[in-house]
């Protein structure tokens, strides 16, 4: 079975470790534990990670993250991945620092990539994984605080989690959202 893990960011050297980016730092993560390397394709940097009997395809939108949704809707259609097997990873200022959600379906809760990928799949009911990053900016500062880095003291909240949002995208793929949500999202 194949799985596409769309993980969120910016691509360049200026948006590495921002908290905008945390779903690269999760695929990188991610392939440094499989031994994998990423490499540049159509849209997308990806990287395919076997996991017990499936085939998880993960990829790092080169489109930047305001028009994710073409990078995502190209390898769900190339690879022939149907919408449930989808797994979007992105950062969200809602959830507290470090704090990990996984959803069946939402609204785009105003990031600009959830907006660019339910406009270009048409429809909203996709499974994500959303990553805390916190709300510590005044106001008319949002851009500038997720286009920031994560401080220290973050960092050492965010370190730990990213390890746990690969377990809970491994187990999204091998025993289904439903019960990795129970399992995980209370925690």
């Amino acid at each position: 079975m194949k799985y596409l893990i769309a993980c969120l960011g910016n691509i360049g050297a200026e948006y590495d470790n921002t908290r905008h980016n945390i779903g690269f730092m999760i695929a990188d993560q991610m392939a440094k534990e499989s031994e994998q390397q990423f490499t540049t394709n159509r849209l997308a940097q990806t990287t395919l990670i076997k996991h017990k009997g499936r085939s998880l395809i993960v990829i790092k939108p080169t489109t930047y993250m305001n028009l994710s949704g073409k990078a995502i809707q190209y390898w769900l259609k190339n690879e022939n991945i149907p919408i449930e097997n989808l797994l979007v990873v992105v950062d969200d200022i809602a959830l507290p620092t470090a704090t990990l959600r996984m959803k069946k379906k939402g609204s785009d809760a105003g990031h600009n990539g959830l907006i660019h990928i339910i406009e270009t799949l048409e429809t909203n009911e996709y499974a994500r994984l959303r990553f805390g990053i916190g709300n510590n900016f005044s106001r008319g500062r949002q851009v500038d605080y997720v286009l920031g880095k994560f401080t220290p003291s973050e960092m050492v909240l965010v370190e730990p989690k990213i390890d746990v949002a690969i377990e809970m995208i491994k187990s999204f793929a091998t025993i289904g959202i439903d019960r990795t949500m129970n399992l995980y999202n209370n925690k």
